[in-house]
């Protein structure tokens, strides 16, 4: 049976501070927020992929760190944004500052994008923007708060040190998903 994998960088221990962020949309009609215990930038989704390829993607992750030449780095979490706009909002999430973080993130991305393209997984559609996920929005009955919290506050979240990517599955449940680390790869 596949595994639904992504690569990511997690939150760890900024998980109360996610969850201070949450707070100003508590109550927001038609949003859905995420567990902030399990937030994460995620570098890369794979997808449904077999067991038996799982020791190629941590091989190719593992290539890819040394591609990239990232050493570990300090990421600066803060600031909140949409995708894919604010006149259509489908996700809400705090983001890595500007100089913070974002380019050693974005050069994980594209290593970890050229090495698993290379062995058969789908591109990217979009830009890669370094995000966590804090909420989704499943009716536009909040949108006007949400697009006036998101363009009025601008929250820190906190400081994370980025020593390690890690291959995660996701495994959906009556709750939400829920994630489980398969493999880390040190930087």
């Amino acid at each position: 049976m596949s595994k639904r994998l992504f690569v990511s960088v997690d939150l760890d221990g900024l998980g109360d501070a996610v969850a201070a962020v949450q707070d100003r949309f508590d109550g927001v009609s038609g949003l859905r927020l995420t567990d902030p215990g399990q937030a994460h930038v995620t570098l890369k989704f794979l997808g449904d992929t077999a067991p038996d390829r799982v020791a190629d993607v941590v091989a190719a992750l593992e290539a890819a760190v040394e591609d990239s030449g990232v050493e570990p780095f300090e990421a600066e979490i803060g600031g909140l944004g949409v995708f894919p706009s604010l006149s259509y909002i489908s996700v809400v999430w705090v983001g890595v500052r500007d100089g913070q973080g974002g380019p050693e993130l974005t050069a994980l991305h594209e290593a970890i994008e050229d090495r698993t393209v290379a062995m058969g997984f789908d591109s990217e559609d979009h830009e890669f923007t370094p995000h966590a996920t804090i909420a989704r929005m499943d009716h536009a009955g909040g949108k006007e708060t949400v697009q006036n919290i998101v363009e009025n506050d601008d929250p820190d979240v906190g400081c994370l040190q980025v020593t390690e990517i890690r291959l995660k599955e996701s495994e959906r449940g009556p709750g939400g998903p829920t994630y489980r680390t398969v493999e880390s790869v040190s930087l």
